[in-house]
């Protein structure tokens, strides 16, 4: 008997209660927090790095789902892999064969791997540095996993057990016995490595909360500490991966930084199908898979599908045939310049930072009295109430859409699609300007939103 299911039809006549089944059926504070600070559009359609409404006005995407559109939405060559795949009828996952797509993906991989022997593959970017905790744990014999303060690798329990910010990890306990320390601390690193129960350093190159970079010469010497100590250093690249600082990874910045584990995923999936990946060195992933009865011994249900791997191989081929990673070198060098160049000529705006296409915007108190009177009066209610201040009208006026780097932070973080141009670039930069006159002037329109999130603020505590 055949089954009839029409999906263009169901959204069709249901599409318009997006918001309403959300409220009943999912968490409900996501349709009251995007009503609350306008965010509650309606896209009809996506491509590259612009969303589309019902009559046709396009919206900057400098947000990339975080990060996980690293070719933009619909790329033709990533949809046709998927078509392919589909019309293979491969006979996947059949867990009692090896099919040649992981391999092939693997392969291809580690190519831009260099030093790392070996793939596994998972669906999130939590899952990959699940991987790695237990990789290393078992590698080294040690219990205890070392990370950096604000760092974010993750909400399941072993990767929430090296989250840096206690917002996440609050109610939650007990977690696992990992210690945080100072990014760039060396110092703090040594005395922790000294109890001889370290088994890894995870660390991001450029932490997603805040954009911060970890300090020139600081992997390579992390690196060299923990190895003198017998512990591994693991990359978590799952955000700064595949392109997004202006090479292939983050680590690679730094000569000499060879991790022991690389954790990978968002921009591997084409913005399709979740897929991530845990790169090792050959004698780790032999000694967790040490013998036949350990074959099983660290597996994901649809770990390696067909369709993930597909999407891989294409997301590579497309950053190989069009220079993805020289792109966001360049683009992001043009656009760090340009809003660099406006420190100067607004005292609200404290620093620009960050590499290629991950970009950190920094507001920080002026001088004037009367700026400093309102900064005060928000920072009072609650801390990032400006950098929300300036998303809204970012998307409201100029239809950009970007968001704050994470909760209590005066930063917007910028991690747009990889294709945009320098039109997007110019374009995100006038209305940026646009916004910061509008917030210097004394005019109301900035301020009297502000004085909405702050009885909002007020109102949830």
């Amino acid at each position: 008997m055949s089954t009839e299911f029409d999906l263009g039809a169901l959204l069709a006549a249901r599409g318009a209660e997006r918001y309403d089944l959300h409220t009943r059926h999912l968490n409900p504070q996501l349709p009251r927090m995007l009503h609350t600070i306008g965010f509650d559009k309606v896209y009809e359609r996506a491509e590259g790095a612009h969303f589309f409404d019902a009559e046709g006005n396009d919206y900057l995407d400098m947000l990339a789902g975080f990060g996980v559109m690293g070719l933009g939405r619909h790329h033709p060559v990533v949809r046709k892999a998927l078509h392919d795949v589909l019309d293979l009828n491969l006979a996947d996952l059949t867990r009692f064969d090896c099919q040649p797509l992981p391999g092939l993906l693997a392969e291809r991989l580690l190519a831009h791997s260099p030093h790392l022997d070996r793939v596994f593959f998972g669906n999130s970017g939590t899952e990959a540095v699940e991987t790695a905790l237990k990789f290393a744990r078992f590698a080294t014999g040690r219990p205890r996993v070392l990370y950096c303060d604000h760092a974010f690798h993750g909400l399941t329990t072993g990767s929430l057990s090296v989250n840096g910010e206690n917002g996440f990890r609050d109610g939650f306990a007990p977690l696992l016995p990992d210690t945080a320390v100072p990014l760039g601390d060396l110092d703090a690193l040594a005395r922790e490595l000294k109890r001889g129960d370290v088994a890894a350093l995870i660390v991001e190159p450029i932490q997603g909360k805040g954009v911060h970079e970890s300090p020139p010469g600081y992997l390579r010497a992390a690196q060299e500490l923990l190895h003198k100590h017998k512990a591994l250093l693991i990359a978590d690249e799952v955000q700064t991966g595949l392109g997004r600082t202006g090479d292939f990874y983050a680590y690679q910045h730094e000569d000499g930084v060879e991790p022991d584990l690389v954790c990978v995923a968002k921009s591997l999936s084409g913005g399709y199908v979740p897929v991530s990946a845990t790169l090792g060195k050959d004698w780790i992933f032999k000694k967790v898979y040490s013998s036949m009865d350990r074959v099983l011994v660290h597996s994901a249900s649809f770990g390696a599908n067909a369709q993930a791997m597909a999407a891989g191989l294409a997301v590579l081929s497309v950053m190989e045939d069009e220079q993805i990673v020289a792109r966001a070198r360049t683009m992001g060098e043009l656009l760090k310049s340009r809003l660099a160049a406006l420190i100067g000529k607004y005292e609200l705006l404290a620093d620009v930072r960050g590499r290629g296409l991950m970009i950190g915007i920094e507001f920080g108190r002026p001088d004037s009295l009367k700026l400093r009177g309102r900064w005060t009066m928000l920072q009072a209610a609650r801390k990032g109430l400006f950098a929300q201040m300036v998303v809204v009208p970012l998307l409201q006026r100029h239809r950009i859409l970007t968001q704050v780097s994470g909760d209590h932070l005066e930063v917007i973080k910028l991690i747009p699609p990889l294709v945009i141009d320098e039109a997007d670039v110019e374009r995100f930069v006038d209305a940026f300007t646009a916004v910061m006159d509008d917030a210097h002037s004394g005019g109301g329109l900035m301020w009297d939103f502000g004085r909405t999130l702050i009885k909002q603020a007020v109102a949830g505590r």
